[in-house]
């Protein structure tokens, strides 16, 4: 479909959405004559101002014709002075598209690499162009795969395809924001309901009498059917500019085999979603181990470190890369499925390029360690960037887990205190075990019917993880308390304890420790004596 006719489709899409708008204002108005005929006074204008309100969304879609303009994504600007072999790998590969480069280039904190347009006329005018590239997408790819998603994404200027975007963004906007007005409208009626209800039980409740259920369903049902009609229309126009979308991503991926190269595209497409489960995963576990207690790793460190993390877990790594997703994310999404990308190329007759460029992405950039530095100042926030900042990543492990321990509370905890009316402590809970009341404790925890039910053994092995896990977990805390406990910060695995040694000098492994204390006949030595260790005997 070439770029006039689906600028046609997508006027038609849009221009759909203000005609239903018309349809149902007609029909409130037909309803209000009808009303105004037939019904007495005192009901027609309670309806009418019913059909006021369902009115007012429709026309705020419908003349709520101004939409934002595209605002830059957080990133950092790089100019050829800046780059230049970044600059001249993008505008040799626009040449090979056809099409004409970018004027900006923004690096960006996220495994993504995108195109936009500042177009004019509804999509039918060109104008400014910006790529997005972000850099851990450089930490994780080769020189040549590098090539393949900029060719993919310089192909979506070739078709057209960032200039029409505008449009059909305008469409998805517009129904949507009328969706949210009803269903907005709706949730303030249940929640007036609501309250209602609750005020009237009150009352009732003060006076000794019987309280009623408090009952929103029927609350804002006018609001909730009207955002169903939108909705219907909506499942329309996604579905409708989706495949539009699908069929673009087919011909960008394409391009990118033409001109990167068949096996680099593939291994491309196979890269980018180990990537991006993996920059995730790096997120939530290295960079912002410390946030909640505002710390964060050393200075450029917080997007640094996710190459170290790619090299240590390689072998996890090559795992995941045969594991591609063969079905869509959602009946909407603009991207076909992976694996069905990643087939279509393979398909493609060798091109003899499999040699080419293998060196890694980020070294084309002029000063990475710099750029890495640059791009936290860019994409985080001020008060982030305010946080304290650790000399190393051990530091950082280090002051987390020092604090870390004393907001956790494990079921144990809650039994403890439910049992006793005391608050828990470890030397506390063993004497309690050595007591011989552990399995009359192990009835406070949460359990399912089944476990309630069950009597003697069978409860035991029930209730025995739990109790295993809820004393590991407050072995380490007192260990930790008394100075004794340190842990070993990793690249290739999570962060690893390191206890007290055992008495004869090996390791101490703490499930062995603490394993006996939850026996069918409990005994707490080897815990109290992994306690009773001095700071200076500590590895």
């Amino acid at each position: 479909m070439g770029a006039t006719l689906r600028a046609v489709r997508a006027l038609v899409l849009l221009a759909g959405f203000y005609l239903l708008g018309v349809l149902l204002l007609a029909a409130l108005g037909g309803i209000d004559w009808l009303l105004s005929v037939y019904a007495p006074t005192s009901i027609a204008v309670k309806l009418y101002v019913v059909s006021g309100l369902l009115a007012v969304p429709v026309v705020r879609g419908m003349f709520m014709l101004r939409t934002p303009r595209d605002e830059e994504e957080p990133g950092l600007p790089v100019t050829e002075a800046d780059e230049p072999e970044l600059w001249r790998m993008v505008r040799e590969l626009a040449d090979e598209v056809g099409t004409r480069a970018p004027s900006r280039i923004l690096l960006t904190g996220d495994v993504n690499a995108a195109v936009a347009e500042d177009a004019r006329l509804l999509g039918l005018r060109s104008g400014p162009r910006r790529l997005y590239l972000g850099v851990p997408l450089l930490q994780g790819l080769s020189q040549a795969q590098l090539r393949s998603v900029l060719a993919h994404e310089l192909g979506h200027y070739s078709n057209s395809d960032t200039r029409l975007a505008a449009l059909t963004v305008r469409g998805r906007a517009q129904v949507l924001r009328t969706i949210t007005h009803f269903e907005q409208r709706a949730d303030r009626t249940a929640a007036r309901e609501q309250a209602r209800q609750e005020k009237k039980n009150a009352k009732a409740e003060e006076k000794g009498k019987e309280t009623q259920e408090v009952d929103t369903g029927h609350a804002g049902v006018t609001y909730r059917t009207m955002a169903k009609i939108y909705v219907g229309y909506a499942k329309l126009y996604f579905r409708a500019t989706q495949s539009v979308s699908r069929r673009q991503e087919y011909a960008a991926d394409a391009a990118a085999a033409r001109i990167a190269g068949r096996d680099a595209t593939a291994s491309a497409l196979r890269e980018i979603p180990v990537l991006d489960s993996a920059f995730a995963f790096y997120m939530n576990c290295y960079a912002t181990l410390g946030v909640g207690r505002r710390l964060l790793p050393p200075r450029g460190e917080m997007f640094g470190g996710f190459g170290r993390m790619l090299s240590g877990r390689s072998l996890e790594l090559v795992e995941q890369r045969g594991d591609l997703p063969t079905g869509p994310t959602s009946p909407y999404d603009s991207h076909p499925p992976i694996g069905e990308r990643v087939r279509r190329i393979e398909e493609l007759p060798d091109d003899g390029r499999a040699d080419e460029a293998r060196g890694a992405a980020l070294d084309i950039l002029t000063a990475p360690v710099r750029t890495l530095d640059a791009l936290e100042d860019a994409v985080l926030s001020d008060e982030v960037r305010g946080y304290a900042r650790t000399a190393d990543w051990q530091e950082l492990l280090d002051r987390v887990m020092a604090t870390s321990f004393g907001v956790g509370r494990t079921p144990l905890h809650r039994a403890y205190v439910t049992y006793t009316g005391e608050e828990p402590t470890l030397p506390a809970v063993l004497d309690l075990i050595e007591d011989g009341r552990l399995w009359e404790l192990a009835k406070r925890l949460p359990l399912s019917d089944e476990a309630a039910a069950a009597q003697g053994r069978v409860f035991r092995e029930f209730v025995r993880p739990t109790l295993r896990r809820s004393l590991a977990s407050m072995a380490l805390a007192e260990l930790n308390a008394r100075s004794l406990l340190r842990w070993e910060f990793s690249w290739e695995r999570s962060a690893i304890p390191l206890l007290p040694p055992a008495p004869d000098g090996t390791d101490t492994d703490l499930d062995a420790v603490v394993a006996p204390a939850v026996a069918d006949t409990p005994d707490t030595a080897a815990l109290r004596a992994l306690l009773t260790t001095t700071p200076e005997g500590q590895l």
